[in-house]
Formats: C-alpha cells, structure tokens, sequence
C-alpha cells in the first residue's frame, strides 16, 4: 500500500443502531472505489468488515473492523464499530481512534436508540459527524421524518445536503440542497443532470432553509445578513461548511442506498471535502520524564509516538496492535518503548489492514491508523514512543461489564486451557473479565450482556477448541447469630496408647462487626485449662467460622470467650482442644438465634425519564429500595436503589426491554443485611447436602 501523509488522511468511525448498514455501507464504498469487483452482503458471510466465524454466523458485526479506502489521493480509514449494546467496547475503542464520525440510520426504521447513543458519545468525544440515512431504496422509507426528528432532537445543527427523488417506488435521483439542482443515476451507475421534479420542491424549500439557518448561525455577520433577507454565495455557504462541519457546530445529513450503491459516491466527496484531517485536530499526552504536557497534534516532524487502540489475537492471522500514530513517521525496525511494560520494542514491519487482511507498508505518517505483529507484551490502551522523548498519552475509558455468569469446563482437564483462552480474549476485548471467586467454589465471566457472553462462549469453542457451560453464579451468603449461647463440649477418645481428651465451656453471642469473622477472649480463672492450649481453642473457632452450621456460609460478627474447662495431664492435645472447640460452636452457634445474611448492592440506574415509574415499579418487585432520584443531562434520571445481589441476576435484559436499549446501570457492593425467612428458608434447604457433605 502506498504512504499518505497527515493532510491526506480522514480517520472516520462509523456509528449507529445494530442493523442501521453500516457494513453494507462500507461494502457500497468499497466498491466505488475500485477495491471489489462485487459487493459483499451482511446475509451471505461475505462483507470485508464482517470476516469474524461470529460475524458471518450471526449476521452482525461484533467487532471493529478497520477498512482503508482509497478515494483518489485520499485515504479514508474507515471504522466499521458494531451497533449492538453488548460490543459498546469495541464502538468506544473506535471513537478513540477516530477523527470524525458517520452516524448511519435506517431510512426505515427511523431515529433508534443507537443512534441517540451514538450521537451522545460524539458529543462525549467532541468529534465532527455526518448523518447517512440507508435504506432509501425501500418504500416505506422516510428521509423527510428521519431529518424532522434529528432537527426536533438537536437543532438547528442538523442541515440536510440531499433529497431523494422517487418515482413508482423507486430510488432514481437526488437533489442537492446546496446547488438545488437535480441528478438523476443512469443504468451504469453514472449521474445526469435533471429538473427539479415539482412534488420535490415544498420540501427543497424547506431543506434549503434549514440548511441556510445552519450556516447563519455559524457566525453574527451571517445571522444578520440571514435576517436581513441576503443571499448567501455558494462559495460562501461552503466555506462556512468546511469550517462549522470540521468542529461539529454544522452536521450534514446525506442519503443513498447500499444495496444499489446510490449516494455513496457524494459521501465518499463530502468526507474528504469536510471531514478534518489529522492535522486539523489536536492530541496530547505526558512527557514521562519532565511530567509536561506533549502536543504531539499529529505532527509528522515531531519524535515518533503511538497509541494502541485495539489488539486483534486471532489464531488464524496472529496478533496484531492496531495503532494510531499520534506524531511523528514510523518505519520498518523502528525501535519503541512501551513505558507502562518498561520494555522497548522493535516492530518489525509495518501493515495496514484491511478486514482480516494485512497489507505491508514501507512507513505511517502522523495520523494514519497501522498494525504492528507481535509485540509480546503490548495491550490496548498502551502508549509507545521513543526512550529519549517517553510519551504517555490518556487511556480510553471503556463500559465496564456488570451482567455476570458462572462458568464451568463441560471436560475435566480443560481448565488450563480455557484460562489461557480467555487471556486472549480479554486482551481483544476489555469489556470481558474472568475473575476465580475462591470463597464460593466457582468462576465467574464478566460482560456487557447475555449476547456478549454467548458470543464469547462460542468463541472458545470455534477458536480454541474448548467448551464451557454457563450458569447462575452463587451468591456469597454469611452467616451470624443473634443471641448469646453458652456451652460446653468434652471431647474425649480412648484408644490404645494415649487418648484424647479436651474439654471447654464457652458463650457465643454478637460482636457487632459484620466485617470481622470473630473476637475470640478468654478469662480462664485457676488454670483450668492451661494458657498452652488457648491457642488451639482460637484455631478451632477460626476454622469454625470458614463454614457456618446453617448452611456452610462463612460466619461473621461472633464473639467467642473460653471461661472454663478442663484438661487431662497425659491425654490432653492441642488437636483435642480445637476439635472440642468446633463442636461447641456448632452447638452454640445454632443455640444462639442463627439467621443468614445477603449481600446487598448500591444500585445506580440511568433511563430516560419517561420510564422512571416502570424501573421503580420493576426495583420494588425485586426487593429494592429507592434511596433517591438525580436529573441527569437530556432528559435522563439517575435512579439511587439498596437491592439484594441475588435479585439483579438478569437485570441487564429486563432493563433494556422496559427502555428500549436506552437504560444502563451499574452497582458495587453496599454490605449484609438479614435475608428475609423465605429466602433463608429456601437457601438452608438447598445447600443442606453441603452441610452433610464438607467438601464443597
């Protein structure tokens, strides 16, 4: 692949709802542009974009994918981001790399929540944006309602560029708002000028408009010149588009078809002609050893320095770091220092890719988007530069997962080997965590949603050929006592030789610390049992408390005081005082008013306002409460709740079907509090069989 420098260069993510086309899109440009012979479709398993077993199976993206298309002496990187709420990582990663955004929606299916969400992290990431509206060669697709309803929702911001002409249902033409001037696609796929067709023009009138207020807010020499009824060039109106669309105060909305491949051609256009370069946009990191900020600002004649924004780990084509050059001209063998490893690397050759394609490249100037293989201890996030000039640039913030599922090998033997699966996968994607909860016997996987977990599951098994099972995970009861017990147990055991014996008189009662297993005193009076042997009395409360005589939870919150005893001068053990020990816990503990304690969760829920009172209605029924409300920004809530742990086991799919997608949470443990008897009634029965049986 040929090298391009900074100014000819467009970094451009796209965004939108699961489903919108935004891999059809790419397909549609990519052959314009002269890189396929035959457009690929999302059905058939045969995009660019979509090259993952997962994808093609599924039929939608699950990962960003990075497609460099060439568009005369420009390269446009395009970031095809998934749309679907369970990859929201992947979208998050490409928004980091990405200098503008193409936010795609559905002609069809109108403005979805993806498309606000997509418009929010925009907002969030002060990138530049244009609106392409697909689908226009279905009937029932609507440009006229999508432009409404992005005006209604963010002003006057929002200027249309093009009409579509229909005739008998078809998609044959559009007008540009601009030149309002009509083209009209001939069977080649090539455009010829036409009339303005006259069902056309009320709603030219009404395009032109809101495309000339766009620009007249743009500047006061403007707004009063709108006001006073002038005229606006045409080269004045696209000076001020490049320069009001470049820093996201004017979005355009385009449309076409992909399946046809009408109206890709004008985008690809408007991209280059409005979309900024690298070098129009700022970036700075850390200068690791003066601690001064370094405004690398995608300068080429700076020192050289990198960010990784994403790893591929296939085994079919490797390990790849996917980096944007953020100053500076990197080249082949170029030695580079990873800061946050401490290690310093030399990358070898360098790639563009292309899908799953990688394509070597003699050098990457400032701003274009690369591939290094095989850095062995490279992660996303990580920044690379030169020893003599360390750079750290700000780590993306990446959703972190809250939906939750035990897992288990389906084959003895294969644990080793799902762990190191997994490592991999966590490196691609950082929205997945495995975590081994020890104190309850299982290991849990973290992810964004169900779908997400599934995905990963059938990841393990096409790619590295293991298989596991998903299930509730437990949750992690206490156990403590409410009154005070007193006790005594006398272990005593002859068999030839020397027995065993030990003897203790104990009370058990609440020490009021929830967060400590137990206090252990002891106020022997006479040496009935000698000092030697408090120790073993501790142990045996200490290995007492691991699991609870109710239902084999750990015990929190007892105090335990030794005040009597005795003991045998020959047969007297420090073994026979601990298991003396254990049993009068176990009879104490169950004499002293035992109840279990669950785990509650600190809740926070953020949902669009309209549905605040079905999430507290849905938080009631799962045994929560609502500490308070917070107006968050556009017309969201914050919803505060205490909720049991155990209920939010599937809350990620009910929230997003009372939302419609548009609701997110998150929680943290809060503290233990008495579960009610049903529970505990229903919990002592079931783990009855633990209790029997000591192993877990």
């Amino acid at each position: 692949m040929n090298v391009y420098t900074t100014d000819k260069i467009r970094n451009v993510a796209l965004l939108g709802h699961g489903g919108s086309g935004k891999t059809s899109l790419v397909e549609a440009m990519a052959y314009l542009a002269g890189m396929t012979s035959r457009m690929g479709k999302v059905e058939d398993g045969n995009t660019i974009s979509d090259y993952d077993r997962e994808e093609t199976k599924r039929h939608f993206s699950v990962n960003t994918s990075v497609v460099p298309i060439l568009w005369e002496d420009t390269k446009i990187n395009i970031l095809d981001a998934p749309g679907y709420f369970d990859f929201v990582g992947e979208m998050e990663e490409a928004v980091s790399a990405a200098d503008a955004a193409i936010i795609v929606v559905s002609g069809k299916a109108g403005i979805e929540v993806g498309t606000k969400k997509a418009w929010e992290l925009c907002e969030r990431c002060k990138l530049p944006r244009m609106v392409f509206v697909t689908d226009m060669d279905i009937d029932e697709a609507s440009y006229r309602e999508v432009v409404a309803g992005l005006q209604e929702l963010y002003g006057k911001r929002i200027a249309p560029f093009h009409l579509p002409i229909r005739e008998n249902g078809q998609f044959v033409g559009y007008v540009n708002v601009l030149q309002q001037r009509a083209k009209r696609w001939k069977d080649n796929g090539e455009v010829e000028k036409a009339d303005v067709p006259d069902y056309s023009r009320e709603n030219l009138e009404l395009c032109r408009e809101a495309l000339m207020e766009a620009v007249a807010e743009t500047s006061e020499e403007f707004m009063e010149r709108y006001f006073n009824g002038e005229e606006f060039s045409e080269d004045e109106i696209r000076q001020a588009l490049r320069v009001n669309v470049a820093d996201g105060s004017i979005v355009p909305v385009l449309m076409g078809s992909n399946i046809l491949a009408r109206g890709q051609y004008t985008l690809l256009v408007d991209i280059v002609k409005y979309l900024p370069s690298p070098e129009k946009r700022t970036c700075a990191g850390i200068n690791a050893k003066t601690n001064e900020v370094y405004n690398a600002d995608y300068d080429f004649a700076k020192p050289k320095s990198a960010y990784i924004w994403k790893t591929i780990a296939d085994p079919f084509i490797g390990k790849y770091s996917l980096i944007k050059v953020n100053s500076g001209v990197l080249k082949t063998d170029d030695i580079l220092l990873n800061y946050h490893k401490e290690v310093e690397e030399k990358i070898g050759k360098l790639y563009c890719i292309r899908g799953n394609k990688p394509e070597e490249v003699k050098e990457l100037h400032a701003g274009d988007i690369g591939a290094l293989a095989k850095l062995t201890d490279a992660a996303t996030t990580d920044s690379l530069s030169t020893k003599a000039n360390p750079i750290l640039y700000i780590r993306t913030s990446i959703s972190t997962p809250y939906t939750c599922q035990r897992y288990k090998a389906k084959k003895k033997g294969d644990e080793d080997k799902i762990s190191q699966a997994l490592q991999k996968l966590m490196s691609e994607d950082l929205t997945l965590k495995a975590v081994n909860d020890s104190e309850n016997g299982q290991t849990l996987l973290y992810g964004m949603g169900d779908q997400h977990l599934e995905v990963v599951v059938s990841k393990l098994a096409e790619r590295y050929k293991v298989e596991v099972e998903l299930s509730r995970p437990k949750v992690a009861f206490r156990e403590t006592l409410r009154k005070k017990a007193d006790v005594e147990y006398k272990y005593k055991k002859q068999s030839g030789g020397h027995g065993q014996y030990g003897h203790v008189k104990m009370t058990f009662e609440p020490s009021g610390d929830l967060d400590t297993p137990y206090v252990f005193e002891q106020c022997v009076v006479g040496g009935a049992v000698p000092k030697n042997y408090f120790p073993a009395v501790e142990k045996g409360v200490q290995e007492a408390v691991q699991k609870g005589p109710m239902a084999a939870y750990p015990v929190v919150g007892v105090k335990a005081v030794l005040y009597d005893g005795s003991y045998h001068p020959v047969d007297s053990s420090e073994m026979a005082f601990k298991v003396a020990t254990v049993q009068a816990f176990k009879k104490g503990f169950m004499e002293a008013s035992p109840v279990l304690l669950e785990p509650i969760s600190s809740l926070r829920v953020l949902i669009p306002d309209k549905y605040t009172g079905d999430i507290m209605g849905d938080l009631n029924k799962r045994r929560g409460r609502v500490l308070g409300m917070n107006p968050a920004d556009n017309g969201y809530q914050e919803i505060v709740a205490d909720i049991p742990t155990m209920e939010l086991y599937g809350y990620n799919t009910d929230l997003r079907s009372m939302t419609g997608g548009s609701g997110t949470f998150s929680y943290e443990f809060a503290r233990y509090e008495q579960a009610p008897s049903d529970i505990q009634e229903k919990e002592v029965a079931a783990r009855a069989s633990k209790l029997e049986n000591s192993e877990e």
